[in-house]
């Protein structure tokens, strides 16, 4: 990550604007797309300016429903994932416009990982309605396809495995959160076979309520597996054998998964601490996992170690659900259940 050929400069300060950084007390500030073009979200040397007209369509030739995941390919292209049925995958240039569309099949398309194999990128598409998991091309061409697995018995009924997300390792493993499902992390090997299985649901620290999001955090020499247990608040450690090791603790912000970046952890939360409906921000993490900055939300405070309770002090957004990041740190944010809308670009500054 160190090495990593895309990052930029250090950035300085914002300069000749107004910058909202801090807790705002209730009731929340409530923006439109007019009055956000100078508005400034996000804390310490993470802040980012608004761009709410980023990657508007004509949603009569090409809808969404929910947007679900966005990825960033070598080429620079970002793919987004809709659960519409009319165009599953969206395909974007950096400055939000429209290269093409795919896809008809995922009515319950969710989750979205791209990976590099041999100089080749692939998706991994989660479906919760289809109960499978999808391997494809760039342009959609199915070359796995992984589906509940029988033999265990959270599966006898294969309706039962609703996977969201999927991370894969250096070697190759596929490792299938089912978060609306068993809660159990799933290892498959390139082949589709199963290899191993940990997690589940329930209170101990290995447990899950909500195995929502999954990635591989290779910042520190050896991959670990990182999963959002989102109803807690938590992201929870485990080795590549399925050993928990350790939690960070999120207070009041339910998260997604999570998305590395370089030295940082970003996370699109979708609902805040404060129990409102149609609330969420975003929350970023340094290389020692503590949040550093919480774009749309109130200033992260730690007492001792413990995070103070994080919430949505602008209305900006609503329900996000993934964020994908550019070679310029920029952000692009989609969101779940928030009137069809497309997504936000959050402009690094």
């Amino acid at each position: 990550m160190m090495n990593d050929p895309r990052s930029p400069s250090r950035r300085s300060f914002v300069r000749n604007t107004a910058v909202l950084s801090s807790a705002v007390a209730f009731p929340k500030l409530l923006f439109s797309n007019t009055n956000t073009r100078d508005l400034v979200l996000g804390h310490g040397d993470f802040r980012y300016k608004v761009n709410m007209d980023w990657g508007l369509l004509d949603k009569n030739k090409f809808p969404v429903n929910d947007c679900h995941e966005m990825v960033y390919t070598k080429d620079g292209s970002i793919l987004m994932l809709t659960n519409d049925i009319r165009n599953n995958i969206i395909k974007y240039n950096k400055d939000g416009k429209l290269i093409g569309t795919w896809g008809n099949e995922y009515p319950g398309g969710h989750g979205l990982t791209l990976r590099n194999e041999g100089g080749e990128e692939f998706l991994y598409i989660t479906d919760t309605e289809r109960n499978s998991v999808f391997k494809t091309t760039l342009e959609g061409r199915e070359v796995l396809k992984i589906d509940a697995p029988r033999d265990l018995e959270s599966f006898v009924d294969p309706t039962n495995f609703k996977p969201t997300e999927t991370a894969i390792s250096e070697n190759g493993d596929i490792y299938i959160a089912d978060g609306y499902g068993s809660q159990l992390i799933l290892v498959y090997g390139q082949d589709g076979k199963l290899k191993n299985y940990f997690g589940g649901h329930g209170e101990d620290e290995d447990k899950f309520f909500n195995a929502h999001g999954i990635a591989i955090d290779n910042r520190f020499g050896k991959e670990k597996i990182l999963v959002t247990a989102r109803q807690k608040n938590q992201l929870k450690y485990f080795t590549t054998e399925g050993e928990y090791e350790s939690t960070i603790d999120l207070n009041g912000a339910f998260i997604c998964r999570p998305v590395i970046d370089r030295d940082n952890i970003y996370l699109a939360t979708i609902w805040s601490g404060d129990g409102a409906e149609n609330t969420g921000f975003i929350s970023i993490l340094n290389k020692e996992n503590k949040l550093v900055s919480a774009p749309g939300g109130n200033r992260p405070i730690y007492k001792g170690s413990s995070l103070s309770t994080m919430y949505q002090t602008l209305e900006v957004f609503q329900h996000p659900h993934d964020v994908c990041i550019d070679e310029d740190e920029n952000i692009y944010v989609c969101q779940w259940n928030a009137g069809k809308t497309y997504p936000i670009k959050l402009v690094r500054v």
